[in-house]
């Protein structure tokens, strides 16, 4: 497709997202994704001036490293020079333009290149920037393509006015697992075949982040490897500082037993023992663990503590094992699928109890899914791509459990 109808393209698609917008948050978010993907770029990232503190937060990000966690004074670095003048830029040259000082990309693993960052001005004032980085086929960004991100800052900075935005991140969040540059091959046929292939991220403390993908792109693999219940082949793995990337026997057993819950969508619960024997077989694996009865009941099931499993539904046996996992008290609960083998309204009750475990008892959730609609509830959504991570979008509002549709 010739450029001219290529951009023409692209700002209509991203003037449909945005002016006939029921999400604020997905239209944005919606709107990076055409541009990186029209300019055939690395990474992208939409950020936000919190007037309160004067710096930069990235409420959205596509690319391989994972910047939620990151701020910048405005005024400093292209992003913060760029909302600080209200004028745009082309970076030609990265490694010799004196305005650059690598960036918080290059500061995650991701080296720049070449990079276009433009303002979100609603006349007004400038309320952020919006960045591009690393055109895919080495070729430098032109005047065309800066004008192209320029149109889209506009639509966006208008919208964004008329519609009305809360931007209001918080203090930084306590980071409580880092994978960095990860891979993960499996043995196939004669050879090897690579499912992770260089995956940054980082989970934080009292969050709720949901991880989509297509069947078979890692995102289970991922989770895994977090939890404990499988090893990565090449890079790092650390919780709270503390790198566990090839963790001896006894340490494996002590994390998996102490630090996480686990939370599958066959639930795996013991058909012979009752609701409760099967909350306290795993209660008595650990010190300090909570009453099972306790757990029992934050799930909403203390009338059924006596019941076997082949006595309840699929949505009650489901809240059996997150009962099974919260008892131990665990700093993280990491779920997969936990919802796929139930209809929606059952759904919904097994939604409300994680939302309660993640607002009332400020245990992470780290959960796998295919539904797109339940990533409305989560703090953060992290979206992976064949074996990397390809966005990350924080929450500004998420939804509660009973507000969700599908």
């Amino acid at each position: 497709m010739p450029e001219e109808k290529r951009f023409a393209k692209a700002t209509w698609q991203i003037m449909e997202q945005l002016l006939e917008v029921d999400n604020l948050e997905d239209a944005l978010s919606g709107s990076l994704e055409t541009i990186v993907k029209t300019l055939n770029s690395e990474a992208g990232a939409i950020w936000f001036l919190d007037s309160k503190t004067d710096r930069l937060s990235p409420l959205f990000h596509i690319g391989p490293v994972d910047i939620s966690n990151i701020t910048v004074e405005n005024g400093l670095g292209i992003e913060g020079i760029v909302t600080k003048t209200g004028k745009s830029m082309i970076i030609a040259d990265a490694v010799n333009d004196p305005r650059f000082d690598t960036s918080v990309f290059d500061d995650n693993g991701l080296t720049t290149k070449t990079m276009i960052c433009v303002p979100l001005n609603n006349l007004h004032e400038v309320i952020g920037c919006v960045q591009i980085i690393n055109k895919n086929d080495h070729t430098l960004y032109d005047e065309e393509e800066l004008q192209l991100c320029e149109r889209m800052a506009s639509l966006a900075a208008i919208t964004i006015e008329e519609k009305g935005l809360l931007t209001d991140f918080g203090e930084q969040k306590e980071v409580l697992a880092v994978l960095k540059d990860v891979i993960k091959e499996f043995p196939s046929g004669g050879g090897v075949s690579r499912v992770l292939k260089g995956i940054n991220l980082e989970i934080y403390k009292n969050e709720f982040v949901v991880v989509l993908g297509e069947s078979g792109c890692g995102k289970s693999t991922m989770m895994n490897i977090i939890g404990g219940m499988d090893f990565l082949t090449e890079g790092t793995l650390l919780i709270e500082g503390k790198d566990f990337s090839h963790p001896t026997d006894k340490e494996l057993t002590a994390f998996r037993r102490k630090y996480v819950g686990f939370i599958f969508q066959s639930y795996n619960l013991m058909p012979n023992l009752t609701a409760l024997e099967n909350v306290q077989f795993i209660a008595e694996l650990v010190d300090g663990a909570m009453p099972s009865e306790e757990a029992l009941a934050k799930v909403g099931l203390k009338a059924q503590a006596n019941n076997y499993p082949g006595q309840m539904s699929g949505g009650q046996q489901q809240r059996v094992s997150i009962a099974r996992a919260i008892v131990k008290n665990p700093k993280l609960i990491l779920a997969d699928e936990p919802t796929a083998a139930l209809d929606y309204t059952t759904s919904i009750e097994v939604l409300k109890v994680i939302e309660e475990i993640v607002r009332q008892n400020g245990t992470t959730v780290m959960m796998v899914t295919h539904n797109p609609e339940i990533a409305k509830m989560a703090d953060r959504v992290v979206k992976v791509r064949n074996g990397k991570i390809a966005s990350i979008k924080k929450n500004m509002h998420p939804l509660h459990a009973e507000e969700l549709v599908w």
